[in-house]
């Protein structure tokens, strides 16, 4: 699948998923089209090349004024960085997104703020976020529905990741919008990878959050990087394996370098994932992930305390 093409969710009929080109690698921001009678828009990309999901729209034939929501899973910009241009862009649209994260879309300058300080001279691939109006947003929380009117999504708050993240399982087709909480499924190496950005990265949360995915046992994991695949409970087991092993690979680190740069620079250069999306957001994503333990890891000192 290339940079811009649409393809079907497999096992559906009127859910697709599109390439939105992010960090120039393809496949990796997937954004998904749900051509219900109240159709909608699951994960939003940077922001950059939003263009390729009102392409992706036309292609399938999803009128633009006919789009009733977009629905990022959560507010950070990878999957919430387009939303202000959708709205703008489908009249009609609202989005929701988790309460927390209402007044960060609103004003996305502390989202701004924080994705430099966190993605440093990546923020080249970033475009300033477009505000959205107050009028066309509103919080939800885990337990709400969502009506599609030939379907419902249900809401289940999933925080690990990020405390302002959801998930939405289509109860039509079974398909699950994990975001990032089922971590990020590589299928060209055919591998599940950890993802646990700062700052507010939680191991047991998150551990806790793929068990509700076990619990849910849907039909279709659609992740938020590289498209959707088949659900296994052997699958999210494994992500549950590497995130303990990720975790503790970095306690052991701190503990024998005792320099948290150090420990961060040891990871970006031993990451194997620069044949995946390059050599330079390999590293980039290497120290993001290492920055998001060690803040867990301080918390959880202090929490101890």
């Amino acid at each position: 699948m290339a940079i811009g093409d649409v393809a079907p969710v497999p096992g559906t009929e009127d859910t697709y998923y599109v390439d939105t080109g992010m960090y120039d690698t393809e496949s990796y921001g997937s954004v998904y089209l749900v051509d219900a009678d109240r159709p909608a828009v699951v994960d939003t990309g940077i922001g950059t090349h939003y263009e390729y999901i009102l392409d992706a729209m036309d292609e399938v034939g999803i009128d633009p004024e006919a789009v009733a929501y977009v629905l990022p899973t959560h507010v950070h910009l990878d999957h919430a960085g387009g939303a202000g241009f959708l709205v703008e862009a489908c009249p009609n649209a609202s989005v929701l997104c988790h309460d927390i994260g209402v007044r960060h879309l609103v004003d996305p300058s502390r989202l701004v703020e924080g994705t430099k300080a966190a993605v440093g001279d990546q923020w080249e691939f970033y475009v300033d976020p477009k505000p959205v109006p107050e009028e066309r947003i509103d919080g939800i929380e885990g337990g709400d529905e969502i009506d599609l009117g030939d379907r419902t999504l249900d809401v289940i708050h999933a925080p690990g990741h990020a405390p302002h993240q959801v998930m939405f399982h289509d109860r039509e087709t079974d398909a699950l919008y994990t975001g990032d909480a089922a971590g990020i499924w590589v299928p060209s190496e055919n591998e599940i990878r950890q993802t646990s950005p700062p700052s507010q990265f939680d191991l047991e949360q998150c551990l806790e959050d793929v068990n509700t995915i076990v619990e849910r046992d849907p039909e279709t994991l659609c992740f938020g990087h590289f498209g959707p695949c088949e659900f296994s409970e052997e699958l999210m087991g494994e992500y549950k394996r590497i995130l303990v092993e990720w975790v503790e690979a970095v306690r052991r680190q701190r503990e024998a370098l005792d320099d948290d740069e150090a420990v961060i620079d040891h990871f970006a250069e031993h990451t194997d994932m620069a044949g995946t999306w390059g050599e330079r957001k390999a590293t980039a994503e290497e120290r993001l992930n290492v920055r998001g333990v060690l803040g867990y890891l301080d918390y959880r000192d202090q929490q101890r305390e």
